[in-house]
């Protein structure tokens, strides 16, 4: 491939200019803010104490370490080069125009999944409230409010996060402050259980912790968002700056934290933590009057709001790969500064989701959620490798870019680098895991197979 196709500018950078630039600072920032207290968070830490015990604290620390590099050198790249195709967009331009393609097509193939994943699971929940009333409903009405959202103006979606962010950040600080009370036995009516359901630290070994921190790596997924949205705001570079200087002591403070207050408090082994959720389960056990019902409404606009957001990055992705002549044209097609059809688009693929789990749960729905079950994992990969590649360049080429600097480079980057290949490794040994790395490995190969060969087509013209 000749040097001139990686050093030149991606036409994403040209293209990012009709984009509408909506989003106010106070926006980005509750974005990052709200980013990191995800889904993933709120529902699926249940199944990763259930198999690490205690010792999920150790996996949410580990794989919140490796989140934090990926998030350093996401943050350097993305303020030195801003772009609605964030890491796309830096692939394209550190390693060639197949790898941007694949890395971007695979993330939207999960973020449209991921819209329909969130619109069931919180249809869910309402359903708990409304029993006898049909799920694909809900999804439906979600999704009209969502989608309208994003096709009217990008500061509906900014407003939208904003509140939501601002609601989840306020449950669970709330949270954090009742439980460390609780722990404390300072808490009215209630006892402090000391460390006492801690002392079976690794209930089921080393196995038990290594499912907890597979289960702990993909609940961190949702953070790339803001590198996505930093294109349309006010100030780009000082927004991206901003939110990844202060990823590290949101990850500690409300992932790690969390963790540790539910596993103090709730023996890990009860059943509401996986049937419940652990923040409900631990409320209930406090036996605070409503609590429960009230962070199943947090739960519910966690979902919403990250479906959201999947709306939001899934049309700028590929807006972003289609400005860079890697789509369909229609994709790109802007009006009012939105890319209108990529957002329908997106929302379209997302219901797609949702009737494939009523009609071909067993089958094609499975299929599909193992095909994306390792794209978060791909997608640090060609972060990490574009950082190697371009902290280099800029250095040499624009060091007044380097506002945002990877710590302890190229060591840290390599560290990264090897943590991603041993939790490859971890997947490869584990069945219910084995089949999402080999079906993503898979989907990665064809697109970017599919990428070179548009790439060398391209290059005759």
């Amino acid at each position: 491939m000749p040097s001139s196709t990686t050093t030149q500018e991606p036409p994403d950078q040209r293209t990012d200019g009709s984009l509408s630039h909506g989003l106010k600072q106070r926006h980005l920032s509750m974005i990052a803010l709200g980013g990191v207290i995800g889904a993933g968070l709120f529902v699926g830490s249940g199944a990763g104490i259930a198999a690490a015990g205690p010792s999920i604290v150790i996996a949410y620390t580990l794989s919140g370490l490796l989140v934090m590099l990926v998030m350093r050198m996401l943050g350097e790249m993305s303020a030195a080069y801003p772009s609605s195709g964030s890491f796309s967009a830096h692939a394209e331009r550190a390693i060639g125009p197949w790898a941007g393609f694949a890395a971007g097509w695979s993330f939207w193939v999960l973020l449209c999944t991921a819209v329909g994943l969130e619109g069931i699971g919180a249809a869910h929940i309402v359903q708990g409230w409304l029993p006898g009333t049909p799920q694909w409903a809900w999804v439906a009405l979600f999704m009209v409010v969502f989608c309208g959202a994003n096709l009217a103006a990008v500061k509906n979606f900014g407003e939208f996060e904003f509140w939501f962010a601002a609601l989840k950040v306020g449950a669970i600080s709330l949270f954090l402050i009742l439980g460390v009370l609780a722990v404390a036995g300072v808490l009215p009516g209630t006892d402090s259980p000391g460390v006492s359901h801690l002392s079976d630290f690794l209930p089921h070994g080393n196995e038990g912790l290594l499912v907890g921190l597979l289960a702990s790596v993909f609940a961190y997924g949702g953070l790339e968002t803001v590198t996505i949205a930093a294109a349309e705001s006010e100030d780009p570079v000082r927004g991206v700056a901003s939110a990844v200087r202060t990823a590290m002591w949101r990850i500690a403070l409300f992932y790690i934290g969390s963790m540790a207050v539910v596993v103090t408090l709730v023996p890990w082994d009860s059943k509401e933590v996986v049937e419940k959720g652990p923040y409900v389960a631990t409320l209930d056990h406090l036996g605070i009057p409503g609590a429960g019902q009230l962070m199943n409404v947090v739960v519910l606009v966690a979902l919403l709001s990250a479906m959201n957001a999947n709306i939001y990055g899934s049309s700028r992705i590929a807006y972003s790969l289609v400005g860079r002549g890697q789509g369909p044209k229609a994709l790109a097609r802007l009006s009012g500064g939105v890319p209108r059809i990529a957002v329908l688009t997106s929302c379209v693929l997302g219901f797609v989701c949702v009737m494939l789990n009523y009609w071909r749960p067993d089958d094609i729905f499975r299929w599909l959620l193992n095909m994306i079950g390792a794209v978060i994992l791909v997608v640090w990969i060609f972060i990490a490798v574009s950082q190697l590649l371009l902290r280099r360049r800029i250095e040499r080429e624009a060091p007044d870019k380097l506002v945002v600097r990877m710590w302890a480079f190229p060591w840290l980057t390599w560290a990264a680098l090897a943590g991603m290949a041993a939790i490859f490794v971890l997947m490869a040994r584990e069945p219910d895991t084995r089949v999402q790395l080999y079906s993503t490995g898979a989907m990665t190969l064809v697109l970017a197979a599919a990428g070179y060969a548009w790439q060398r087509v391209r290059a005759r013209r």
